[in-house]
């Protein structure tokens, strides 16, 4: 297989790393991990195409870095200093995702760190690009490591900007951790007490919520999929806390069925889960999957939607001279699976 090229013609690049029984393959487009393997574990870990190109035309941001803000903001509109501005508005037409149309995960990235264990790539954005101010260079490096005594992903964005900016980088895997093609084995617990409510199109209300008795209580593990009997899908962000903080455990993935478990450590103040609902991808994946709705489960770590339109969200603001840092580590094992 031939290396692909970008839309500015630049080439897409692959890499293999691997490390304490975990093996990954990245791409340089949209700085995505294609592919996740755990030792002893037959299934991939994450959805995505064996094929870097596929990417380019197939895919929901799968492994990709969503910025230069992640998630959604009302209107595209933010203020900052007193001055409005208007992104570009690639979501239902009036709202913006992920940075827009053409953002970080869908334009091709340089590699500039390669080991056997880790990739560093980069990114520019100009000053006005998707309607966002300041000249922006981000960085991140994936890493295989040891984390409390487990293989371990570590991933870690940097980011700068010449000029007062939005930043808010979040890792766009959807995960699956037991390869049967469906949520129903998988159960989730957070640690969080609050959430963001939204309106019918998936912008914050400004509230923020008790999940006491709400289907986004994750505090104890129970099903991804329990919302088929609910409301529709679960899109929504769980409050971690009020602003970015040192690293923490913050939740567990887990599926009964293999009895592999994901911990999800991080710096990050909200939690984005997204239940797979609307995935719908018409060419094959990853050993020939066929990826429908609630074959997998995006968990991103972020500042909250829609954070620069509500005084009470984390900041979600970078200065020239400051420099953006996000740590989030994912960390599996695997012990006898349950009796179904």
């Amino acid at each position: 297989m031939t290396d692909p090229r970008a839309p500015d013609g630049s080439l897409i690049t692959t890499h293999d790393i691997a490390h304490a029984g975990l093996r990954a393959r990245l791409t340089s487009w949209g700085s995505v991990l294609m592919d996740l393997r755990l030792d002893g574990h037959e299934a991939p870990l994450v959805l995505g195409f064996e094929d870097p190109a596929l990417y380019l035309r197939h895919s929901p941001y799968f492994g990709a870095t969503a910025g230069r803000f992640a998630n959604r903001i009302g209107g595209g509109r933010f203020v900052i200093d007193g001055t409005s501005y208007q992104a570009d508005c690639n979501y239902l037409g009036e709202h913006t995702l992920h940075g827009g149309e053409v953002s970080m995960g869908k334009r091709n990235w340089d590699t500039i760190a390669l080991s056997d264990t880790s990739v560093t790539m980069t990114i520019g954005l100009e000053d006005g690009e998707m309607g966002f101010p300041g000249a922006l260079r981000a960085e991140v490096t994936y890493a295989l490591v040891v984390h409390d005594g487990c293989p371990a992903l570590r991933i870690d964005y940097r980011a700068t900007s010449d000029a007062p900016t939005l930043c808010n980088l979040a890792h766009h895997s959807y995960w699956a951790l037991d390869g049967s093609g469906d949520l129903g084995h998988h159960s989730l617990q957070v640690d969080a007490a609050q959430y963001t409510p939204v309106d019918a199109e998936l912008i914050p209300t400004g509230e923020i919520a008790d999940v006491t008795g709400t289907r986004y209580d994750f505090r104890q593990p129970r099903s991804v999929m329990s919302n088929r009997l609910g409301e529709g899908p679960i899109d929504h962000n769980l409050c971690l806390a009020p602003t970015r903080r040192a690293r923490r455990r913050v939740g567990t993935l887990r599926s009964r069925l293999s009895g592999v478990s994901m911990d999800i450590t991080t710096t990050e103040p909200g939690l984005q889960v997204y239940d797979g609902a609307k995935i719908n991808v018409s060419v094959p994946g990853l050993d020939g999957r066929v990826y429908g709705a609630h074959t997998g489960v995006a968990l991103e770590p972020q500042i909250w939607p829609d954070a620069p339109n509500h005084p009470g969200f984390p900041n979600a603001i970078l200065r020239p001279g400051e420099t953006y840092r996000q740590t989030t580590i994912f960390s599996f094992s695997k012990e006898a699976p349950d009796e179904l």
